[in-house]
C-alpha cells in the first residue's frame, strides 16, 4: 500500500487508505465498524522480507493529541526514520475502542515518512480484543499492511503463566469461542510478559518471533521504545515541532 503511495525522491508521501469510514462516530457505530472490517483481516505468512519496521506512539495532553511514528532497520534495529503529527482527539478514551482515538493521527503521522515501513508494531491489541477488531488490526486493514499488535495488559482472554525465561509464551485464549487470539511472551527474563496478536497479514508465529527479535535489552520492542522517546523529546515552540533528539 504505502509502497505505491509514497513519492519517489525520499519525499514526503500519502497514504492510500482501503475500507474508509468516518471517525465523528458514535459508540454503537464504532462498535459496528469494528464488527465489519473484522472479516477483512487477514492471518497470513509474511509474503515478502522485512526491512523496514515502525512502532507507533500516541499521547494526549489536554485534548490534544501527538502521533509519533519511528521506523527502524530490521534486522538491525537502528533508526532511520521519524515522523510527528499533532491535533484535536475527536473520539474520547473508551478501552476497546483505542483505535478511534489514535489512528486519525496516526494516518498524518504516517504519510509525513519518507521512508516506507514493511511491517507496523502497535502499543496495543491486533486479534486479542473483545470483537478481534483492536488498534493492530484496524491499521492494518486500512493501510493493508502486515501488522502486529504488542500490549502491555490483557484486555480480553485467558491464559497461564508462562516460565520465567525470556521467550517462553502461552496461548491466549477465548474460553468461550474455544479460540486462540494471540500470545503471552516473555521477553525479558523475570519480568512480566506481553500480550501479543495478529494485527493484519501475518502470523501469530511470525509476530512472536519478530516481536522477540525487535526485543534487546527491555521489555518493550525497540520500534515502541523509540517512538515512545521521540515523542519525549519533541516539543514545541513557535508553534512547529523541534526535535531534541
Amino acid at each position: 500500500m504505502l509502497r505505491n503511495a509514497m513519492q519517489p525522491g525520499n519525499e514526503k508521501g500519502s497514504v492510500k487508505i482501503h475500507h474508509e469510514h468516518r471517525w465523528d462516530l458514535s459508540l454503537s457505530e464504532a462498535r459496528e465498524i469494528q464488527k465489519d472490517l473484522a472479516q477483512y483481516v487477514v492471518e497470513m505468512p509474511l509474503d515478502r522480507p522485512i526491512s523496514a519496521i515502525a512502532g507507533v506512539d500516541v499521547s494526549v495532553k489536554a485534548n490534544r493529541v501527538r502521533a509519533v511514528v519511528a521506523v527502524l532497520s530490521y534486522p538491525e534495529l537502528e533508526p532511520i526514520d521519524k515522523s510527528v503529527w499533532e491535533g484535536g482527539a475527536t473520539f474520547p478514551y473508551i478501552p476497546g475502542y483505542l483505535s478511534f482515538r489514535e489512528i486519525p493521527v496516526l494516518l498524518n503521522a504516517i504519510a509525513g515518512l519518507r521512508t516506507e515501513p514493511d511491517l507496523f508494531i502497535t502499543d496495543g491489541h491486533g486479534r486479542a480484543h473483545p470483537r478481534r477488531f483492536g488498534l493492530a488490526c484496524h491499521l492494518g486493514v486500512l493501510l493493508d499492511i502486515p501488522t502486529i499488535g504488542v500490549a502491555k495488559s490483557r484486555l480480553t482472554g485467558i491464559h497461564e503463566d508462562p516460565c520465567q525465561e525470556k521467550g517462553c509464551s502461552v496461548p491466549l485464549l477465548d474460553a468461550k469461542a474455544d479460540e486462540c487470539i494471540g500470545a503471552v511472551l516473555r521477553t525479558r527474563t523475570g519480568v512480566k510478559p506481553v500480550f501479543v496478536s495478529v494485527g493484519h497479514r501475518v502470523t501469530l508465529n511470525d509476530a512472536v518471533e519478530i516481536t522477540l527479535r525487535c526485543t534487546t535489552r527491555y521489555k518493550l520492542p525497540e520500534t515502541t521504545r523509540w517512538a515512545h522517546r521521540i515523542s519525549r523529546e519533541w516539543r514545541v515552540e513557535g508553534g512547529e515541532w523541534r526535535s531534541e533528539c
